[in-house]
């Protein structure tokens, strides 16, 4: 109960420190939403001017990318017995974790390999839990955090300049309700973005460079 408490207080006192604290959560197996805490910060930075707006991504992204880290190093130390069998405890339905979550987490990972990790951060559901198969599966450290910043990046930004700019036509209360009302539209609208980038980037990498010809000798 003092846990619950304080988290309420983190989320009615919102600073980089505790934007930091809340998405280090959110990005472990806690149930915080991001739409909770990234846009009513950036809200409070437009409004009262208490916070820098770059600085807010930045914090929010570095609690992402630190939540995600330890379900990595967790999931990669203890494994995937007890991982599901946490999943499937007293504990983790308390948390609202079910095998069934970490089951389609690890199938999109499976299915997507190590980009998944970049795009999974886009998706609900899978975005909190992508880093626990991305342990299981031993994915090199460096190139997960690169995917996983990169990602948490993206998305923080969104959150933010929405609540940034949004500040002047919603209450703090409507604004968090119509972000997380639509956010799953937003995240695949992103996805798509990224999978079009991804593809764009593949085909110029694949394409047969024209050899330059030199003009003959006079």
């Amino acid at each position: 109960m003092q846990s619950v408490t304080f988290i309420q207080w983190c989320l009615e006192h919102l600073n980089y420190y505790t934007v930091l604290f809340l998405m280090t959560l959110e990005s472990t197996v806690f149930p915080i939403p991001s739409e909770i805490v990234v846009p009513p910060a950036a809200y409070h930075a437009a409004a009262q001017g208490t916070m820098n707006l770059p600085l807010l991504i930045v914090a929010a992204t570095l609690g992402a990318c630190l939540g995600a880290t330890i379900n990595y190093v967790l999931s990669l130390v203890i494994g995937k017995p007890l991982v599901y069998r946490f999943a499937g405890s007293r504990v983790g339905r308390m948390l609202l974790l079910t095998p069934q979550k970490v089951q389609h987490a690890e199938q999109y990972f499976l299915r997507h390999g190590a980009v998944s990790t970049l795009v999974g951060r886009l998706l609900p559901v899978v975005r909190h839990l992508i880093s626990i198969p991305a342990g299981l599966a031993r994915m090199p450290y460096g190139r997960f955090l690169a995917f996983t910043a990169l990602g948490a990046g993206v998305w923080n930004t969104v959150l933010a300049l929405a609540g940034y700019y949004l500040q002047s036509l919603y209450s703090e209360e409507e604004l968090t309700r119509t972000i997380t009302h639509y956010s799953h539209e937003v995240g695949y609208t992103l996805l798509a973005i990224v999978c079009l980038a991804l593809a764009y980037m593949i085909w110029k990498g694949f394409r047969p460079v024209k050899k330059e010809t030199t003009p003959p000798e006079e």
